[in-house]
């Protein structure tokens, strides 16, 4: 175990400690200095695509979040109906698919759309997004499936029978339940997004470039030292994130 976490861990440590590394050589110590995090702040380029995929991320993530949770609840919920079986089949196919299946066959979708409707009118982050949402919705309707399972639906039955009805149920009683699952699908969803490369680089056009497209062609260039040093702030901001997300979980459960 202390093997595999280090072979797991080592390389991002390896990574910490070279974004502070005069040389620009990244795999030779020059001496303690910060210049290449001076240097990330005016590359306007790498910047831009830091913020757009950030962009991309929280609304595919808040969009997968919001249909998921439909999805499943018609599951779980609705019990026998007509096409169940094809509809959840859809619904976890992406989960099986390989990333350049799924990344061809959205830009054959959109090519064709933009020939026939005139929608979308090229490729960009529009294009990015829904890709995203097409699969990260696999992953949210997983976790929140898991979730409604184990609710207790006797607390929504005595709510509907003394006369709510069943949307205030599902709102006020239903959603309260199910926010850790829904929290955790979006986090799911939002680092699926934001980690994704190939079917970026299938629904992507001119000026739509997202940070693992820019990351991806360095390191076929060269890795630049701003690259370690962008990686360790996304670095802290995970780790900051998983600490606060550990602290409200844990306050919850008590």
């Amino acid at each position: 175990m202390a093997f595999a976490y280090a072979f797991l861990y080592g390389p991002i440590v390896s990574l910490i400690v070279y974004s502070f590394n005069e040389s620009k050589l990244v795999s030779v110590w020059g001496g303690f200095s910060t210049k290449w995090y001076g240097e990330l702040l005016r590359n306007e380029a790498l910047l831009a695509a830091a913020w757009q995929s950030l962009l991309v991320a929280a609304l595919s993530a808040t969009v997968a979040v919001l249909l998921g949770t439909l999805a499943a609840v018609a599951l779980v919920r609705f019990g026998r109906f007509l096409g169940r079986s094809l509809f959840q089949g859809m619904l976890t196919a992406p989960l099986v698919m390989p990333d350049v299946l799924l990344g061809l066959s959205m830009l054959l979708l959109f090519v064709s759309l933009e020939r026939n409707v005139g929608w979308p009118d090229g490729r960009g982050l529009l294009t990015i997004s829904i890709a995203h949402i097409s699969f990260a919705v696999a992953y949210v309707v997983i976790v929140v499936q898991s979730r409604l399972r184990q609710a207790d639906r006797s607390i929504e039955e005595a709510a509907l029978d003394l006369g709510a009805r069943p949307v205030r149920v599902f709102f006020v009683i239903t959603l309260p339940m199910i926010a850790p699952a829904l929290l955790v699908g979006w986090l799911l969803a939002f680092t699926l997004s934001l980690d994704d490369l190939v079917i970026a680089s299938f629904t992507s056009g001119p000026g739509s470039t997202t940070l693992p497209m820019v990351v991806f062609s360095s390191a076929r260039l060269g890795v630049s030292p701003q690259i370690n040093a962008l990686a360790t702030i996304l670095v802290g901001a995970v780790a900051l994130t998983i600490l606060i997300v550990a602290q409200v979980m844990g306050r919850r459960r008590t």
